[in-house]
């Protein structure tokens, strides 16, 4: 239960104004709430956890402990850079309408994105790596569900500070773990 939890809710804040949400809520904004797009982003969002989960497992076991410990801090440190260094872009002025093209950039943004980064970490570092990836799917949907929801409403909001401020979060969270498990081993 807590690797659900905590992927849940690391998803869900490290997905709070990133690409893939930004995207929905614009063309959301501009083509109106179609469920079409509401579906195909939850969709989109379960199957990017899936990817994840599946990478972390494929790595994770072949790992002696201390060497997963390193993977878990590398992920966190590569979420926080990615919430650190990429602008958020707003959706295009004149989106497409096909849905086909939608799903395949959606799909490209929440694979390498930060949520994606902290949920590999959390299924590299758990005992239950099933349940930190539905709990890593649920938050994506989420989000997904917010931009959807919230609009041109949601990308008023200054969402930016909000990933940075966290970014910088997330690396000293990841350089004080590193220097801890370097210095305790």
């Amino acid at each position: 239960m807590t690797g659900f939890l905590l992927a849940f809710i690391a998803t869900v804040l490290a997905g709070l104004g990133a690409r893939d949400q930004v995207l929905v809520a614009g063309i959301a904004a501009r083509l109106g709430q179609r469920f079409s797009l509401l579906l195909i982003g939850m969709a989109s969002a379960a199957l990017a956890a899936a990817g994840a989960v599946w990478l972390a497992g494929s790595f994770a076991p072949l790992l002696p402990p201390a060497a997963r410990q390193m993977l878990a801090v590398l992920a966190l440190a590569l979420a926080a850079l990615e919430m650190l260094l990429w602008r958020v872009k707003p959706a295009p002025d004149e989106p497409t309408q096909s849905l086909g093209a939608f799903s395949v950039v959606l799909f490209g943004l929440q694979l390498t994105d930060a949520a994606r980064f902290l949920l590999f970490a959390i299924v590299v570092a758990s005992l239950l790596p099933g349940a930190a990836g539905v709990g890593g799917a649920l938050g994506g949907m989420v989000v997904v569900a917010i931009g959807w929801v919230g609009g041109q409403a949601l990308l008023d909001l200054p969402l930016a500070r909000w990933r940075r401020w966290l970014g910088g979060a997330l690396l000293v969270l990841a350089i004080g773990i590193g220097l801890f498990l370097r210095l305790g081993a």
